[in-house]
Protein backbone atom coordinates (compact mmCIF):
# COMPACT_ATOMS: atom_id res chain seq x y z
CA UNK A 1 0.00 0.00 0.00
CA UNK A 2 1.51 3.37 -0.76
CA UNK A 3 1.00 6.11 2.17
CA UNK A 4 0.48 9.00 0.91
CA UNK A 5 2.30 11.33 2.60
CA UNK A 6 4.03 14.73 1.02
CA UNK A 7 7.17 16.20 2.48
CA UNK A 8 9.16 19.48 1.51
CA UNK A 9 12.49 20.01 1.99
CA UNK A 10 11.50 24.02 1.99
CA UNK A 11 9.50 23.64 5.18
CA UNK A 12 10.57 24.80 8.32
CA UNK A 13 9.17 21.80 9.94
CA UNK A 14 11.93 19.43 10.23
CA UNK A 15 11.69 16.05 7.95
CA UNK A 16 10.75 13.78 10.54
CA UNK A 17 8.03 16.02 11.79
CA UNK A 18 6.10 16.11 8.70
CA UNK A 19 6.15 12.54 8.27
CA UNK A 20 5.01 12.03 11.57
CA UNK A 21 2.35 14.24 11.55
CA UNK A 22 0.76 13.26 8.52
CA UNK A 23 1.23 9.61 9.25
CA UNK A 24 -0.15 9.95 12.32
CA UNK A 25 -3.33 11.45 10.85
CA UNK A 26 -3.93 8.87 8.25
CA UNK A 27 -3.85 6.64 11.01
CA UNK A 28 -6.20 7.89 13.38
CA UNK A 29 -8.82 9.13 10.91
CA UNK A 30 -8.66 5.15 9.34
CA UNK A 31 -7.32 5.80 6.42
CA UNK A 32 -4.36 3.68 7.01
CA UNK A 33 -6.66 1.05 8.73
CA UNK A 34 -5.59 -1.71 11.54
CA UNK A 35 -3.29 -4.19 10.62
CA UNK A 36 -1.56 -2.31 7.43
CA UNK A 37 1.42 -3.66 6.64
CA UNK A 38 3.58 -0.74 6.21
CA UNK A 39 6.48 -0.10 4.15
CA UNK A 40 9.98 -1.24 5.43
CA UNK A 41 12.10 1.66 6.48
CA UNK A 42 14.51 1.31 3.42
CA UNK A 43 11.52 1.70 1.36
CA UNK A 44 9.39 4.56 2.66
CA UNK A 45 13.32 6.15 3.31
CA UNK A 46 13.71 5.61 -0.27
CA UNK A 47 10.11 6.38 -1.36
CA UNK A 48 9.52 9.79 0.35
CA UNK A 49 13.59 10.99 -0.10
CA UNK A 50 14.73 10.75 2.96
CA UNK A 51 16.98 9.23 5.65
CA UNK A 52 16.47 5.64 6.76
CA UNK A 53 17.14 7.10 10.58
CA UNK A 54 14.48 9.61 9.63
CA UNK A 55 11.71 6.82 9.15
CA UNK A 56 13.36 4.47 12.00
CA UNK A 57 12.40 7.84 14.52
CA UNK A 58 8.76 8.44 12.76
CA UNK A 59 8.21 4.23 13.03
CA UNK A 60 9.59 4.36 16.51
CA UNK A 61 7.66 7.31 17.81
CA UNK A 62 4.06 6.23 16.63
CA UNK A 63 5.23 3.06 18.20
CA UNK A 64 5.82 4.46 21.70
CA UNK A 65 2.19 6.40 21.15
CA UNK A 66 1.12 2.75 20.36
CA UNK A 67 -0.16 3.38 17.01
CA UNK A 68 2.70 0.47 15.36
CA UNK A 69 3.28 -2.59 15.90
CA UNK A 70 6.74 -3.90 14.98
CA UNK A 71 7.11 -7.95 14.40
CA UNK A 72 10.70 -9.27 14.17
CA UNK A 73 11.27 -10.75 10.51
CA UNK A 74 7.50 -9.84 9.21
CA UNK A 75 7.21 -6.11 9.61
CA UNK A 76 5.80 -2.66 10.74
CA UNK A 77 1.59 -2.61 11.41
CA UNK A 78 -0.43 -0.15 12.01
CA UNK A 79 -2.07 -1.21 15.55
CA UNK A 80 -5.89 -1.11 16.48
CA UNK A 81 -7.29 2.11 17.50
CA UNK A 82 -10.02 1.84 19.73
CA UNK A 83 -13.25 4.24 17.91
CA UNK A 84 -13.85 6.39 20.91
CA UNK A 85 -10.13 7.25 21.17
CA UNK A 86 -10.32 8.15 17.13
CA UNK A 87 -13.29 10.12 18.07
CA UNK A 88 -11.38 11.96 20.82
CA UNK A 89 -8.24 12.43 18.26
CA UNK A 90 -11.00 14.07 15.69
CA UNK A 91 -12.44 16.39 17.92
CA UNK A 92 -8.92 17.09 19.65
CA UNK A 93 -7.39 17.99 16.08
CA UNK A 94 -9.96 20.40 15.01
CA UNK A 95 -9.82 22.01 18.41
CA UNK A 96 -6.56 22.51 17.61
CA UNK A 97 -6.67 24.21 14.48
CA UNK A 98 -9.46 26.45 15.56
CA UNK A 99 -7.47 27.35 18.91
CA UNK A 100 -4.18 28.09 16.10
CA UNK A 101 -6.74 30.38 14.10
CA UNK A 102 -8.36 32.20 17.02
CA UNK A 103 -4.91 33.27 18.23
CA UNK A 104 -3.81 34.30 14.59
CA UNK A 105 -7.15 36.34 14.71
CA UNK A 106 -5.92 37.89 17.81
CA UNK A 107 -2.57 38.68 16.48
CA UNK A 108 -3.99 40.49 13.58
CA UNK A 109 -6.47 42.10 15.79
CA UNK A 110 -9.59 40.85 14.65
CA UNK A 111 -12.43 41.45 16.66
CA UNK A 112 -14.67 38.44 17.90
CA UNK A 113 -17.24 39.32 15.60
CA UNK A 114 -14.57 39.60 12.38
CA UNK A 115 -13.47 35.96 13.58
CA UNK A 116 -16.81 34.60 13.56
CA UNK A 117 -17.88 36.21 9.67
CA UNK A 118 -14.82 35.04 8.77
CA UNK A 119 -15.39 31.73 9.98
CA UNK A 120 -18.35 31.05 8.34
CA UNK A 121 -17.09 32.42 5.27
CA UNK A 122 -14.58 29.96 5.15
CA UNK A 123 -17.00 27.33 6.62
CA UNK A 124 -19.59 27.99 3.64
CA UNK A 125 -17.10 28.27 1.14
CA UNK A 126 -15.02 24.33 2.01
CA UNK A 127 -17.82 23.17 3.78
CA UNK A 128 -21.05 23.69 2.24
CA UNK A 129 -23.88 22.51 4.16
CA UNK A 130 -24.93 19.81 1.32
CA UNK A 131 -20.76 17.95 1.78
CA UNK A 132 -20.75 18.73 5.60
CA UNK A 133 -20.46 15.11 5.96
CA UNK A 134 -19.24 13.58 2.89
CA UNK A 135 -15.52 13.70 4.28
CA UNK A 136 -14.07 14.82 1.51
CA UNK A 137 -14.23 18.80 2.99
CA UNK A 138 -16.27 19.89 0.23
CA UNK A 139 -13.69 19.53 -2.53
CA UNK A 140 -15.15 17.80 -5.57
Amino acid sequence: MRIPIQVSAESAEPMYHQIEVQLRSLIWSGRVPEGTLLPSIREFAQELGCSIITIRRVYQDLENEGLLRTRQGTGTFVASVGASEREQYRVDAVIEAFRAAIETAKRVQCSREETIAIFERCLNQWMPPDTANTGDGGER
